[in-house]
């Protein structure tokens, strides 16, 4: 009895394994899964009209998406396995990729101009009024990399401020109750404060923005190549619907993000959709977000940012 126990275990597990073998052999996965972020209106579209389940669901390939509210968000999801891909600024990528996050920024959704430094009071007018106030910035994503440049610039740095860590939509909320003096702020939330309640972005430099990125999980681009090409197809038909439907892509975005559609259109105004094969100028972008993190101890000091942006940028599936 207790041999035919055996024998029933051993072949479950023979089933188990050969399963597996032919998953992987096929060379395809059974999911794929992406996210979708308010800051990133290509992923909206995406989702919205279903070009992914166009090319997937054929194949039998399930397609399933995630919100995310900020890079950090989407960065813990990629390093969790919780998505597939993910849609961060490029210089938060560059602080996951540096604490050993195993990841690669594969397409640009969009070069946006997406954070700024914004207040409600208007005693403050430059950078150097921020000096013993309270900034709120949601740490890890690119408004907060845009403050520290920004005081860096100035000859500031972090400890000449009170920075308040908030989640993007709370940072607003914040501003606006007067729990804190300044805002680092990003789109669609800055737009809609800057429209609604006569905010002002006090300091902004496009220079300053990092690339919207779509990375992916090292361990899945290994594994599936080909399914990272297919997903950036998918991202450039969105990307090419975005140019040619503006009005309906603020009709998204505005549905999507639950904002007015002028807010919509003003954030929309902000994002250059032009070029999404990622490169030299991101190389160089990310490079110099990454010197002011070293110096500002947010990433180990002896890190070698050259080494780290070149491993994490990778136009080959773009090809």
């Amino acid at each position: 009895m207790r041999i035919n126990i055996w024998k029933t275990i051993l072949l479950l597990i023979g089933i188990i394994v050969l399963a597996g073998c032919s998953d992987s052999a096929s060379g395809k996965p059974k999911k794929i899964i992406l996210d979708y972020a308010y800051y990133s209106p290509t992923s909206l579209i995406l989702k919205e009209k279903g070009f992914a389940e166009e090319v997937f669901e054929e194949e039998g390939i399930e397609v399933e998406f995630v919100l995310s509210q900020g890079s950090n968000k989407a960065l813990e999801f990629l390093n969790s396995r919780s998505v597939d891909f993910s849609s961060s600024a490029g210089a938060a990528a560059l602080m996951a990729k540096a604490k050993g996050s195993p990841i690669e920024s594969v397409y640009i959704y969009s070069k946006p101009e997406w954070t700024a430094l914004v207040a409600k009071d208007s005693s403050i007018k430059s950078v150097n009024d921020l000096k013993g106030k309270k900034v709120a910035a949601t740490i890890g994503t690119d408004p907060y990399i845009f403050l520290l440049r920004a005081l860096d610039a100035h000859g500031l740095s972090a400890k000449d401020v009170e920075i308040v860590n908030l989640q993007h939509g709370d940072g607003a909320a914040a501003l606006l109750s007067g729990e804190v003096d300044a805002w680092a702020g990003l789109d669609p939330h800055m737009a809609r404060v800057e429209k609604d309640s006569g905010a002002h972005l006090f300091f902004r430099n496009a220079d300053f923005n990092t690339y919207g990125t779509l990375n992916v999980r090292s361990k899945f681009a290994e594994d599936y190549p080909e399914y990272v090409s297919k997903v950036i197809e998918v991202y450039e038909k969105a990307r090419q619907w975005a140019i040619d439907n503006p009005e309906e892509t603020a009709e998204i975005l505005a549905k999507e993000a639950q904002i007015d559609i002028e807010v919509a259109k003003l954030q929309l105004e902000r994002n250059d959709f032009s070029a999404s094969k990622p490169g030299d100028v991101q190389i160089e972008t990310i490079k110099a977000a990454g010197d002011v993190l070293k110096t500002e101890g947010v990433i180990d000091s002896d890190t070698d940012v050259d080494k780290v942006v070149n491993d994490l940028i990778n136009p080959d599936y773009f090809e």
